[in-house]
C-alpha cells in the first residue's frame, strides 16, 4: 500500500543538523517534514554525544580554533569550511542553543560557563552539561520541533531511496534532463506501507555509519542510510576512508562498548597499562594523552599488540579528585558501576571503537550536494571541516552551523522546477513475495562488521583491502537479490545500505595509498 505526502522541505534525520534546519525553515513559514527511522525522535548520534560543544575559551580567537582544527585534520581540511565553522559556530551556540532553546550548560562556582579542554585543543573552550551534553541538546531540539505548527514529525519512517525524475519518472523523456531530487520513498514501519514524499528541497541529516564495524560507539541507527541513498542517486561521495576510531570505549566481555568521553583525559586522566604505568608520552611527547584521536587510537592498538593484551586502561582515580569525577562524569560513573568498575577507585578497561565518519556526501559551503535540490548536513555530509581526522567536540558544532546554513540557502532558493515531474513518479511497487528472514539479515550484518573491523579498521593493508573488496562485492550481489525478492522492512533497508557503505569506505581506502590522519595502511 502506498500513500502520498507533499511538503516544502523534507529532512531525513532528527539530530542537531536536521532539527536546527527544521526550526529555521519553519520559523520562516515553510512546511517541513522531519523523518526518523526511530520510534523515539530523540534517538540519534547527537543524543549520545558526551563531551560537549565548542564555544569560546578565555583569550580564545577564531584563528586559534582554526589552527587546532587544521592540525587535527592532518593537512587535509578544507580551509574555507574551517573558517566558516570558527567564525559562525560560537555565535550560533549562544543564539540558538543557549538563548532560543534554553540549553543549560554547566557553570563554575563563580557563575561563569565551565569550559573543558579536550584532545587536540590548545585551551579549554568546550561547554558541556556534565557528561551528557548531546542528550540535553537533543531533548531541547525535539521539544521545539515537536511543538512547532509548521513541522510534521514522522517517527518510525525509514527512507528507502531518493526520488530523482531521471531515474523514477514514468515519463521516460525525463532521462534527458539534469539529475535532480524531488523527495524520497519512505517506509512507514507502523502501517507497513510506502509513502511517496515529494518536496521542493530534501536535506540528508542521517548521521554516521558506525554500525559498519564490530565495535562502535554509535547507536543502532547509524547505518549511513543517507550516504548510501545519495550514492545510488548519483551524488559525489568523498573522504569515505577517513573513519575515526575513538580511543576510549569501555571494554568488558558481554558489555556494550559505550564511550568514555575525551573530556575525562581533558581533566587529567591518563592511559595506562594494568600496572598503572602511562604510555602515551612514548608516542607523542608534547600532547601525550591529549594527542589527536587517530594518534591515541593507533598507540593503544600498538600497545595491545606489543603486549598481547585485549585492552589498556584509563586511570581517573590517580589524577582527578573524587568529587570532581562524581560531579563532571556522573553518567560514565553509573554506566561503569553496572559492570563492577568504580571509576573513582578502579582502572577502567578501554579499547578503540569506530566513532565518526569524517567523509560523506560532498557539499559546498551552503550544504548543497552535487544533485540539485539535495542538501546534506552533519555527519552524513562532508564539508571538509574534519579533513582526515576530526577534532574533539567539532561534530555538534558542524551540525549546528551547516543546519543553519542549509536552511538559509533554501530560504533564498525555494523553487524546484523539477517538481513538475511529481505526477509521473510511480507509487512504490513491492513485488517481493517473501518475508525477509531476520536470521539471514543478522548474519549478513555480522559478516559485514567483521570484514570491516578486521580488514578496513584501525590499521589497513593491501592484502586486507583486496580481501574485503572481493568479499563485499559478492555479498552485495546476494543482498541486492535478497532485497528484490523480499518485502520491504527497516532491517532489510539497513542491510542494503550497510553493504553499499562498506564498499564505498573500502574502495576509498584502497585508492588512497598515503597514510593520512585516521587512514593508516601498515
Amino acid at each position: 500500500m502506498t500513500d502520498h505526502h507533499d511538503t516544502d522541505v523534507l529532512i531525513i534525520g532528527s539530530g542537531i543538523a536536521g532539527c536546527t534546519a527544521a526550526l529555521f525553515l519553519a520559523d520562516s513559514g515553510l512546511s517541513v517534514t522531519v523523518v526518523t527511522r526511530s520510534k523515539d525522535p530523540h534517538e540519534s548520534n547527537t543524543y549520545y554525544a558526551q563531551g560537549g560543544i565548542i564555544y569560546r575559551g578565555e583569550n580564545d580567537s577564531q584563528a586559534m580554533l582554526t589552527e587546532d582544527v587544521l592540525r587535527a585534520g592532518a593537512g587535509h581540511c578544507h580551509a574555507e569550511a574551517v573558517a566558516i565553522l570558527a567564525d559562525e559556530g560560537p555565535d550560533l551556540v549562544k543564539s540558538i542553543l543557549m538563548e532560543k532553546l534554553g540549553v543549560r550548560f554547566d557553570h563554575s562556582a563563580d557563575g561563569r560557563l565551565s569550559l573543558a579542554r579536550e584532545g587536540g585543543h590548545a585551551i579549554p573552550r568546550i561547554v558541556h552539561a556534565a557528561d551528557a551534553t548531546g542528550r540535553v541538546i537533543q531533548i531541547a531540539l525535539i521539544r521545539a520541533v515537536s511543538s512547532h505548527p509548521n513541522i510534521r514529525m514522522l517517527a518510525s519512517h525509514t527512507a528507502i531511496d531518493l526520488l530523482t525524475p531521471s531515474h523514477h519518472s514514468l515519463n521516460r523523456l525525463a532521462v534527458y534532463e539534469p539529475l535532480a531530487c524531488i523527495g524520497a520513498y519512505l517506509f512507514d514501519q507502523t502501517a507497513d506501507r510506502i509513502v511517496t514524499c515529494t518536496a521542493q528541497k530534501t536535506l540528508l541529516a542521517t548521521g554516521g555509519l558506525g554500525q559498519l564495524y564490530l565495535r562502535t560507539t554509535n547507536p543502532a541507527g547509524a547505518r549511513g542510510d543517507g550516504m548510501a541513498m545519495a550514492n545510488r542517486a548519483g551524488a559525489r561521495i568523498i573522504n569515505a576512508e577517513f573513519i575515526q576510531f575513538h580511543p576510549t570505549t569501555f571494554y568488558m566481555s558481554r558489555a556494550p562498548h559505550f564511550l568514555i568521553s575525551e573530556a575525562v583525559r581533558g581533566e587529567g586522566a591518563r592511559l595506562v597499562h594494568a600496572d598503572g604505568s602511562p604510555f602515551m608520552q612514548h608516542y607523542d611527547p608534547e600532547w601525550k594523552d591529549l594527542a589527536p584521536r587517530d594518534i591515541v587510537a593507533r598507540s593503544i592498538h600498538e600497545e595491545m599488540l606489543k603486549l598481547d593484551v585485549p585492552n589498556v586502561y584509563l586511570d581517573l582515580c590517580s589524577y582527578i579528585p573524587v568529587d570532581r569525577i562524581q560531579s563532571h562524569f556522573p553518567n560514565i560513573l553509573q554506566s561503569c558501576l553496572k559492570y563492577g568498575i568504580d571509576i573513582t577507585s578502579d582502572l577502567v578497561p578501554v579499547v578503540p571503537a569506530a566513532h565518526y565518519s569524517c567523509g560523506g556526501v560532498w557539499v559546498d559551503a551552503w550544504g548543497q550536494s552535487t544533485i540539485p535540490h539535495l542538501y546534506a548536513a552533519g555527519e552524513a555530509a562532508c564539508t571538509g571541516v574534519h579533513g582526515a581526522n576530526r577534532l574533539a567536540s567539532t561534530s555538534l558544532l558542524e551540525g549546528l552551523v551547516w543546519g543553519s546554513r542549509t536552511a538559509r540557502h533554501i530560504l533564498t532558493h525555494r523553487d524546484n522546477p523539477h517538481l513538475s515531474h511529481a505526477a509521473h513518479i510511480p507509487s512504490w511497487c513491492d513485488e517481493g513475495p517473501e518475508t525477509a528472514d531476520p536470521v539471514l539479515i543478522s548474519q549478513d550484518m555480522s559478516y559485514i562488521r567483521n570484514i570491516m573491523w578486521n580488514y578496513v579498521g584501525l590499521v589497513r593493508s593491501s592484502q586486507r583491502l583486496k580481501r574485503a573488496i572481493r568479499e563485499l562485492r559478492g555479498l552485495e550481489v546476494e543482498i541486492e537479490h535478497f532485497y528484490r525478492v523480499t518485502r520491504v522492512n527497516d532491517s532489510q533497508i539497513g542491510l542494503r545500505n550497510l553493504v553499499r557503505n562498506a564498499i564505498l569506505v573500502t574502495f576509498s581506502a584502497w585508492e588512497n595509498k598515503r597514510n593520512t590522519g585516521c587512514h593508516f595502511r601498515g
